[in-house]
């Protein structure tokens, strides 16, 4: 059974930090793009940042670039998102994405919610 399970969200003040993880089980976790997505209320739902299977290649939305750190650890199973000056624009559902780079295959987290206060 696919599981990823979010953590870490809460509630901070304007420049504060908060770091989120997403524990996976249930597929090969080295084998899959991790991504995490955002989604404001009355917003679509938007790409945050991405970490490669293997390289560890990252990738960040200009919103959030020198701010938001994404890694993961392979052999925990784990993908973590380090988010620092945070502003209250970053107030969202912070969401887990498992992305198989040769299929159409995708999982998804239930979501963590981050509010940033002014």
């Amino acid at each position: 059974q696919v599981q990823l399970v979010e953590s870490g969200g809460g509630l901070v003040q304007s420049g504060g930090s908060l770091r989120l993880s997403c524990a996976a089980s249930g597929f090969t976790f080295s084998r899959y793009v991790m991504k995490w997505y955002r989604q404001a209320p009355g917003k679509e739902r938007e790409l945050v940042a991405s970490i490669t299977a293997t390289s560890g290649r990252t990738n960040y939305a200009d919103s959030v670039k020198g701010r938001f750190i994404i890694s993961r650890d392979n052999a925990e199973n784990t993908v973590h998102l380090q988010m620092n000056n945070l502003k209250p624009e970053d107030t969202a559902v912070y969401y887990c994405n498992a992305d198989n780079p040769f299929s159409t295959t995708k999982y998804w987290g239930q979501g963590t919610q981050v509010t940033v206060s002014s």
